[in-house]
């Protein structure tokens, strides 16, 4: 019996040694919003299930109020923020404050904290910079890079003239586009459409999107330290990841044996070349092959799919909606002929086609939880001490889908975006691509692309369904990190 005893008392140690380990620390706690109270080993997991995260996170905010605390799994501590108030007071009014990266455990594990969209830091601020400056340089925001984006709008819409009218799904044709244009800005590159490997690639990147995005990826967000070893769907994914960086590193090979140091850089890959080649003696220098690597990984994944996502989205609601279909139509035939190709002077023109963009964009919400935030130094915030290093999710959808700035927010209504007199309206709670300090840097290219392709469809097309228009789902095929549109 005292054996026994003895067996007992050890195991409860072993037991209570467990649970210290995997609940989550009480350093640096500081004056925390309220949430749930967290479980030992499933942390908040009982209020949030996989693949219904921010649904989740919306139900406990109506409890809890715009700012809470949640527990993703036994380790992870997050600040949740919803609705446009909290989120602009958060990531504008103190920007510099919420401008660090928080983990994707999906991806860390490729990309490391390297590259201009994962690193912190010093690191993070000289990327960026840099990156944003050789875009430009390259022609993004000039009629360099407008010209860059109709030329591949034409391609597309040769593609679609191919079909000859027989139903068939889009999206890689859009994705193929999209990821043409980045391949050119980053390594002055464009592909056929039927190149084999290209589609690999573009398939890769559609693959990533899904993987993170799923019920699987979220649970992977949540027990990333229990499941990292094991087999499952997470393979699949970083099998994907492995596509889209063999990739840049082969195009990254080839630029490094045809560099010309003397001459004007050809795409970005050049330009970061010769930025190494200038800070070789550095030894504290952030331009080394591995920043350039996941640099040029992140840029080809989302200059592959955000874009496409959002644009075949719209084709979607146009299908769905024969009548705003047709005015669109109208106004492209009335302000522009059916000869002259869009550009992006005509924006002021076409009121109604960019308020149908805007509306898409808002009701797609395609990044509804918002990229994570970490906290670069403890901060208060609304009465609230936030610990430096505490991971912020603000959530973009509920800030696109905030009944006290959009009126019935779930319907598409495209007149939100114009005033009385039929102008475009603004509203500063279109936030699609974050704002604050870690604002998307490719939005101005992505704006025009979505804007100039388009336009470019509708000009050449009319969109019709196999199915009946009322059959037809606005819903995500996948909603997690991404709202993934369906087929």
């Amino acid at each position: 019996m005292e054996a026994v005893g003895t067996w007992a008392l050890l195991l409860v140690l072993l037991l209570l040694l467990l649970l210290a380990l995997v609940l989550p620390g009480t350093r640096a706690r500081g004056h925390l919003p309220p949430g749930p109270a967290p479980l030992p080993l499933l942390g908040n997991l009982l209020q949030l299930r996989p693949g219904a995260l921010y649904s989740g996170f919306v139900r406990l905010s109506k409890k809890y109020g715009p700012v809470f605390t949640v527990y993703l799994g036994p380790w992870r501590r997050v600040v949740v923020l919803v609705g446009h108030k909290a989120v602009q007071e958060a990531l504008g009014g103190q920007a510099e404050e919420f401008s660090g990266r928080g983990a994707l455990a999906t991806l860390d594990g490729t990309f490391d904290g390297h590259g201009v969209f994962f690193s912190n830091g010093v690191r993070w601020k000289q990327l960026r910079k840099f990156t944003m400056l050789a875009l430009r340089d390259l022609g993004m925001g000039k009629p360099e890079g407008e010209k860059l984006i109709q030329s591949e709008a034409q391609h597309l819409v040769e593609a679609f003239w191919e079909t000859k009218g027989h139903p068939f799904d889009p999206s890689l044709l859009l994705a193929q586009a999209t990821s043409n244009v980045a391949c050119s800005l980053i390594f002055g590159l464009r592909f056929p459409y039927e190149d084999e490997e290209f589609q690999a690639v573009v398939r890769a990147a559609g693959g990533t999107l899904l993987g993170v995005s799923s019920p699987w990826g979220q649970t992977y967000e949540m027990f990333f330290r229990l499941l990292r070893p094991l087999p499952g769907p997470h393979t699949q994914l970083f099998h994907h990841l492995g596509t889209l960086a063999a990739f840049a590193i082969q195009q990254v090979q080839q630029h490094q044996g045809s560099l010309d140091t003397s001459g004007p850089a050809r795409d970005l890959v050049d330009a970061f070349l010769l930025k190494m080649a200038q800070e070789e003696q550095d030894p504290n220098t952030e331009f080394t092959e591995k920043n350039l690597l996941m640099t040029v990984t992140y840029l080809l994944f989302a200059g592959t799919m955000t874009v496409s996502a959002t644009v075949g989205y719209a084709l979607l609601l146009l299908v769905k909606y024969p009548q705003v279909q047709k005015c669109v139509h109208e106004e492209l035939t009335r302000e522009l002929g059916d000869g002259r190709a869009p550009g992006l002077e005509d924006r002021t023109r076409l009121p109604y086609t960019n308020a149908v963009l805007h509306e898409a964009q808002r009701l797609l919400a395609l990044v509804p939880m918002g990229i994570p935030r970490a906290l670069t130094r403890t901060t208060c915030f609304r009465g609230y001490t936030l610990p430096q290093g505490t991971e912020v999710f603000p959530l973009l959808g509920s800030v696109l889908r905030d009944p006290e700035v959009f009126e019935q927010p779930e319907e598409f209504n495209p007149g939100r975006f114009l005033d009385v007199d039929g102008r475009f309206k603004k509203h500063e709670a279109f936030l699609p691509f974050s704002l604050g300090k870690r604002v998307c840097l490719g939005e101005g290219l992505a704006r025009a692309e979505i804007f100039l392709l388009f336009t470019t469809i509708l000009q050449a097309f009319s969109l019709e369904s196999p199915c009946l228009p009322g059959t037809l789902s606005l819903q995500p095929a996948v909603s997690g990190l991404f709202n993934v549109p369906p087929a």
